[in-house]
């Protein structure tokens, strides 16, 4: 990072529910993401509390609420949360048919590989890195040295790909071209459990590939 520091800053909230997908249900912890200022922000992956949410955004205007991906337990909260904070909801479009499981109406906006948005001082781009699900996109924030990967890139390898709609081979090539070209010092904010680095995980990508999770 160069030049004067952003006024941007990064927020987790950790919120609790279930995950469901292929008959099976399981408990999770999510990280929901607030990066902004104090009088803008954008939400990343608002998961099963839209109270805890909101309150944690305060009174500041939120630009958009952006998904990873489209599995229930990161946008099962998306639309009540959105109604409260009066905010578009962003997902690429080849998770339909996951957010339509859940959801009668449409996102409010396709998300597309490249697309930028700008809250306080930052830019977020979306870069599409499918595998996990085939609509999963991360947002990369440079002037935080920040990635946001969903549930594509955790600390210690790749997000789970034996379900339905996830592929093994394609997460291995999002995360080998897309992610670790980042540079070495991005922090990978993820979608559960802790952050990481691109510099710490690029090392172990043929350990990935060798064991086949």
């Amino acid at each position: 990072m160069s030049g004067v520091e952003p006024a941007a800053r990064i927020e987790r909230l950790v919120t609790s529910g279930t995950f469901s997908l292929d008959g099976g249900t399981w408990d999770v912890d999510n990280n929901v993401w607030i990066v902004g200022d104090d009088t803008e922000v954008v939400v990343i992956d608002p998961a099963h509390d839209p109270a805890a949410i909101a309150a944690a955004v305060g009174d500041r205007i939120v630009r958009a609420i952006l998904l990873t991906h489209g599995h229930d337990d990161h946008v099962r909260a998306a639309r009540e949360t959105a109604e409260l904070l009066r905010a578009p909801i962003h997902l690429h479009p080849a998770d339909r048919m996951l957010w339509d499981s859940v959801h009668d109406a449409a996102p409010d906006v396709e998300l597309a590989d490249g697309t930028r948005i700008t809250v306080a001082d930052v830019d977020l781009q979306a870069l599409h890195t499918p595998g996990h699900s085939p609509g999963s996109t991360s947002f990369v924030a440079p002037r935080l040295d920040a990635v946001f990967s969903g549930d594509t890139l955790f600390q210690g390898g790749p997000g789970a790909t034996g379900r339905s709609y996830s592929d093994f081979p394609t997460i291995i090539t999002s995360i080998r071209d897309r992610l670790l070209a980042l540079p070495e010092e991005t922090v990978v904010y993820t979608g559960h459990g802790d952050t990481t680095t691109i510099g710490a995980e690029a090392p172990h990508l043929q350990e990935w590939i060798g064991r086949g999770h």
